[in-house]
């Protein structure tokens, strides 16, 4: 049994959940801890979170610290999201709180804090697995914006962010001086434009039945006001939209004491109904579900994961493929080749285990570069390598933190182009010597895997590798000639050779 803390350090409120996690009790949530601490209105209006807000950040993660003593706690994570993401101080803040609390507080990528979301939500088990049956989308509104992800056959395909967050609204509408009858229009007119967008490209014909919702202010009223085939916080649209009227009836007041909520926080409601009500009337959804999670019950589900305490019963990996498979559709990868380089490297990064080090997290970021080594060719076929680099550093592949995709974005690139050494490079990226060596690895497999199908042909039956003292025995089977997979392979060989003391040699079988 573990006594485990989850932090998050939010636009609107630092919360902390306690939990028990064991792996046979799996994970009991036994106290939840929140504090309204408005971080967001500083970093979105000015850009930088002032000193009295990082005094009260400060303050309170010190009551925080307390509590966990309290509880014994043996592990935590603290983890800040967009607030702390976008403000211009970011590390002089967390330099401070860390001084003056104890408490080390990492920044989530935005692709970061929605996984986390996501495997909240999926953490729910059956209700979740049936739910996603039918078309479903993950809206998960945050202070700073909104992350729409869609599901196909039960698969996680897209997953796109929009700066439409509920402070960020709040604050357009404060600074426009307006008053609450005009929230309506001012808010569809401000989000509209923003959803026809993501319709035209992501939803076209795909029929969005059911609709998830994580959220800090609709999701507690929903959890304690509606219950469907025995599923709290589950609603169809009509209904959900008839009890929301109240907003055009009722004074603020009025809403306080009938929602059960500061007035401050009916007003964040009203914003995230209004913001949730454009996404049904694009998708055309019929029901709503509130699983009631937040990025606490990510935070400790993770931790969980890792630590091998609790299985999960989703597979997240596949996920984050199906998103990069829809991206290099988009930017017309060729599927069956990329297919083929990410086979033929699988089976050279299987070989090397015991001689490169990595493990089953750069396996998934090689399959990633795999199948987009070529999305750079939609934008110039003479310039690929730079182009790919700028196409995969500029698109949020989910699961995947900054850092992770810059390491693909690099690979790839350098799959096409002469290999820069760290003190080239390490003057343009955020790499330390461990992530740079990695790269570097993982753009060697890359290579050899490319060059052994440089015809885009897929010329081979069969490939089967084994390490042999300090050679690779690539042994290929086909009747083809490979006068030109020999010739250009000579050249990413010895890149190959270079960073793992191995010569990958190309033996030929012919097929009977």
């Amino acid at each position: 049994m573990k006594t485990f803390a989850a932090i998050d350090v939010g636009s609107f409120e630092l919360s902390m959940k306690i939990f028990e996690i064991s792996s046979q009790t799996g994970m009991r949530e036994i106290d939840h801890i929140r504090h309204h601490i408005d971080l967001g209105t500083d970093t979105y209006a000015v850009g930088k979170i002032s000193y009295a807000r990082v005094d009260e950040l400060c303050r309170y993660l010190n009551e925080f610290m307390k509590i966990m003593k309290s509880y014994k706690v043996s592990q935590y994570r603290a983890y800040g999201t967009s607030a702390i993401r976008e403000t211009e101080n970011t590390t002089i803040i967390l330099d401070q709180v860390e001084q003056r609390t104890g408490i080390h507080i990492e920044v989530l990528s935005n692709s970061e804090q929605r996984f986390l979301d996501y495997k909240s939500i999926a953490f729910k088990g059956e209700v979740f697995n049936r739910f996603i049956e039918k078309g479903t989308a993950i809206v998960d509104i945050g202070g700073g914006s909104i992350q729409l992800s869609l599901f196909d056959k039960d698969t996680l395909m897209v997953t796109q962010n929009l700066r439409l967050g509920v402070l960020r609204l709040r604050d357009y509408l404060n600074h426009l001086d307006v008053g609450r009858p005009q929230y309506e229009t001012l808010i569809g007119e401000l989000v509209n434009s923003q959803l026809g967008v993501f319709k035209k490209l992501y939803l076209k014909d795909k029929q969005i039945t059911n609709i998830i919702i994580v959220d800090d202010y609709m999701s507690g009223l929903m959890q304690k006001k509606f219950v469907s085939e025995g599923v709290s916080g589950q609603v169809d649209v009509a209904a959900f939209a008839a009890y929301m009227a109240q907003f055009e009836e009722k004074t603020p007041q009025e809403l306080t004491k009938l929602f059960d909520m500061p007035e401050e926080n009916v007003l964040l409601l009203y914003i995230s109904y209004l913001l949730l009500a454009r996404i049904i009337a694009v998708m055309g959804a019929e029901l709503l579900w509130a699983p009631g999670v937040t990025l606490c019950d990510g935070i400790a589900y993770e931790y969980a994961q890792k630590h091998k305490i609790v299985l999960p019963e989703h597979d997240f990996e596949k996920d984050i493929l199906a998103c990069t498979q829809n991206i290099g559709k988009r930017y017309m990868c060729s599927k069956k080749r990329g297919e083929t380089l990410e086979k033929i490297a699988m089976t050279i990064f299987d070989s090397m285990k015991r001689i490169h080090g990595l493990g089953t997290r750069e396996r998934l970021l090689l399959q990633i570069a795999a199948l987009l080594h070529d999305c750079g060719k939609y934008i110039s076929m003479v310039n690929l390598g730079e182009c790919s680099y700028s196409i995969i550093l500029a698109t949020e592949i989910v699961g995947l933190s900054h850092q992770e995709r810059e390491i693909v974005a690099n690979v790839v690139k350098y799959n096409h182009m002469e290999f820069e050494y760290y003190d080239d490079i390490g003057l343009r990226t955020s790499f330390d010597r461990e992530s740079y060596l990695m790269m570097a690895k993982l753009t060697a497999i890359l290579r050899v895997a490319n060059g052994l199908d440089r015809s885009h042909k897929q010329k081979f039956k069969n490939v089967k590798m084994r390490l042999v003292e300090n050679e690779l025995v690539i042994t290929v089977e086909t009747n083809e000639d490979i006068t030109l997979e020999k010739g250009m392979f000579r050249n990413r060989a010895d890149f190959f050779e270079e960073v793992f003391s191995v010569k990958p040699v190309i033996k030929q079988k012919r097929s009977l």
